[in-house]
C-alpha cells in the first residue's frame, strides 16, 4: 500500500510551548507526555518542597486505556497520493500537542495536571452544615 504526501506551500506557528513537537515529514513513533502543577494562591507563600509529582496521586495512577474488543477494518481508496494545503496559521501548540505534517504509525500522548487552589480562611464564615 503506497502512503500518501503531503504538501504544505506555507506553515505558520505563532507559539511552542511545553513538550510540543512541530513534526514535518514521515515518522513512525510519535510520543508526547508532559505533567504539571497548577497552583493558585491567594498569598505567596512557598513551603520549599512543591513540586513532587509522585507525592499526588494522579501521577502514580496507571492510564486508564479502553480496550478495544471489537474487529477494526479499514478500506481506503485514495484517488491522488497527495494531500494538499496551501496555508496553514497555528496560534499555539503546547502541554505535549503535535503539530504532524506527514504519515505516521504509531501515537501516543498523555497530559496530567493537578490543579490546587488554596485560599485564606475567612474570619467572617460560619459553618452551614
Amino acid at each position: 500500500m503506497l502512503a500518501r504526501t503531503s504538501s504544505v506551500d506555507r506553515l505558520f506557528v505563532n507559539q511552542v510551548a511545553f513538550s510540543s513537537i512541530i513534526q514535518l515529514g514521515d515518522s513512525c513513533y510519535l510520543n508526547g507526555f508532559s505533567r504539571a502543577l497548577a497552583v493558585q494562591r491567594e498569598a505567596e507563600f512557598f513551603h520549599g518542597n512543591e513540586g513532587n509529582f509522585p507525592s499526588y496521586a494522579i501521577f502514580r495512577m496507571p492510564l486508564p486505556l479502553p480496550p478495544i474488543n471489537e474487529a477494526i477494518s479499514i478500506s481506503r481508496y485514495n484517488a491522488t497520493p497527495l494531500i494538499r494545503a496551501n496555508k496553514i496559521h497555528i496560534t499555539a501548540v503546547s502541554n505535549s500537542s503535535i503539530l504532524h505534517v506527514g504519515n505516521t504509525k504509531h501515537v501516543s500522548m498523555e497530559v496530567r495536571i493537578k490543579h490546587i487552589r488554596q485560599l485564606l480562611p475567612r474570619g467572617d464564615e460560619q459553618d452551614t452544615k
